[in-house]
C-alpha cells in the first residue's frame, strides 16, 4: 500500500466539522471509531478522551489545508512538520501473510502502530500520509472548498491542478450561484439603462 493512501485520513478528520455552519459530527466514541474505517484494531482503543484530543488535531490539520489553499507553502509545511514531530510513526515492510502466484510474499510499506492511544495512532497515520501526498504531488494539491459555506478539505488529484471544490455537488452549486449572479447583474444593468433613457426623454420633452 502506498503511504500517501493515508492522506485521506487527514481529509476525513478535517471534514467532521463544518465551521461556517456550526456543525460537528465528531461528538462520540462511535464517531471516533468510524474515522478509522477498516482499521478496527486501532479503533478499539478509542475512549471518550479521544473526542477532544482528535478535535484538537483536527484544528491543526485544517490550518495545514488552509495555509496550502492560501498559497503559503512554507507555513503549511511547518505546521505539518510540527504535527509529525508530535505524532511520530514507524514505516515498516509488511506482507500480512499474503503471497503472489509465485508463492513469494507480497511486500508493501505499512505504518506500524505503536501509539499510546487512538488519537496518537490516527494523527500519526494521517499526518504521515499527508506528508507523502504533499511531497509527491505538491503543496498546491491541498485545498479548501471554495463553495461557501462549505469549508471541506480536499486533495486535488486532477491532471491540470484545477480543482476548487470538494465535490461535484459543491461545484454545481457554485456554478449555479455564479450564473444567477451574472443574470442579476445583467438585469440590473438593463434596468438602469432603461431608466436613464426614460429620464433623458422626459427632460427633452420638458425642454
Amino acid at each position: 500500500m502506498e503511504l500517501n493512501y493515508y492522506s485521506d485520513w487527514a481529509v476525513r478528520l478535517v471534514n467532521t466539522e463544518q465551521p461556517e455552519r456550526g456543525e460537528d459530527t465528531l461528538t462520540s466514541v462511535d464517531a471516533v471509531r468510524e474515522l478509522f474505517g477498516p482499521a478496527r484494531q486501532m479503533a478499539r482503543r478509542a475512549t471518550d478522551g479521544d473526542v477532544a484530543r482528535l478535535r484538537a488535531v483536527r484544528t491543526r490539520l485544517r490550518a495545514v489545508f488552509g495555509a496550502a489553499a492560501d498559497g503559503d507553502e512554507v507555513r503549511a509545511v511547518d505546521l505539518l512538520n510540527a504535527l509529525l514531530m508530535e505524532f511520530p510513526t514507524s514505516p515498516q515492510i509488511s506482507g500480512h501473510g499474503d503471497r503472489g502466484a509465485d508463492g513469494r510474499p507480497l511486500w508493501h510499506m505499512h505504518l506500524a502502530d505503536h501509539a499510546a492511544n487512538a488519537t496518537a495512532g490516527y494523527a500519526a497515520t494521517a499526518c504521515m500520509g499527508l506528508a507523502f501526498h504533499l511531497t509527491d504531488l505538491g503543496v498546491d494539491r491541498l485545498g479548501i472548498c471554495q463553495a461557501g459555506p462549505c469549508r471541506n478539505a480536499y486533495l486535488d488529484t486532477s491532471t491540470n491542478r484545477s480543482r476548487r471544490y470538494c465535490s461535484d455537488r459543491c461545484a454545481t452549486r457554485a456554478n449555479v450561484a455564479a450564473y444567477r449572479a451574472r443574470k442579476r447583474l445583467a438585469g440590473g444593468g438593463t434596468k438602469g439603462r432603461t431608466a436613464d433613457s426614460a429620464q433623458r426623454s422626459s427632460e427633452n420633452t420638458d425642454a
